[in-house]
């Protein structure tokens, strides 16, 4: 999929993948950004694979989309209540105590984990691992579907 994106120069912003309700299939989660034909390009590329059988749009405005960042920071005894105060503030999990260290999580969407990192920023992070974004179009609704290929 990578190869794809970059034999024909789209950017790739996100990309994750995982196992479905199906255990045939996995999903792909794909951010990627340009004009409209550039994306339309995308979708029609991608189509084009042989193990890809569907292809669905999620809108911003209809989806709820997430991503998981962990975080290893300095954490010595001088710093450690205020970086606790700042896992506190944004509902992260400490989820690893070393003497000199904290390894914190952290689901949001991505403006929220980059003000998070931001603000940890004035501290020591050791590490930072980011998933990439995945989504769920809001409520009932099926996300804006672009092509299916039979699966058999």
């Amino acid at each position: 999929m990578a190869g794809l994106f970059s034999r024909r120069g789209f950017s790739i912003d996100s990309i994750t993948a995982g196992k479905t309700d199906d255990p045939r299939l996995s999903r792909l989660t794909i951010v990627s950004s340009g004009d409209e034909d550039s994306l339309d390009q995308i979708k029609k590329q991608v189509m084009k694979l042989r193990d890809v059988i569907q292809i669905r749009e999620l809108p911003l405005e209809q989806s709820v989309t997430r991503e998981l960042v962990l975080i290893k920071v300095e954490a010595p005894a001088t710093t450690r209540p205020q970086i606790i105060s700042i896992v506190d503030i944004f509902r992260a999990k400490i989820i690893d105590v070393a003497s000199e260290s904290l390894i914190i999580e952290l689901t949001g969407d991505q403006s929220k984990i980059n003000a998070f990192i931001e603000l940890l920023s004035s501290y020591n992070i050791l590490k930072v691992a980011r998933t990439g974004i995945t989504g769920l179009p809001r409520g009932m609704a099926e996300s804006t579907e672009v092509y299916n290929r039979k699966f058999n």
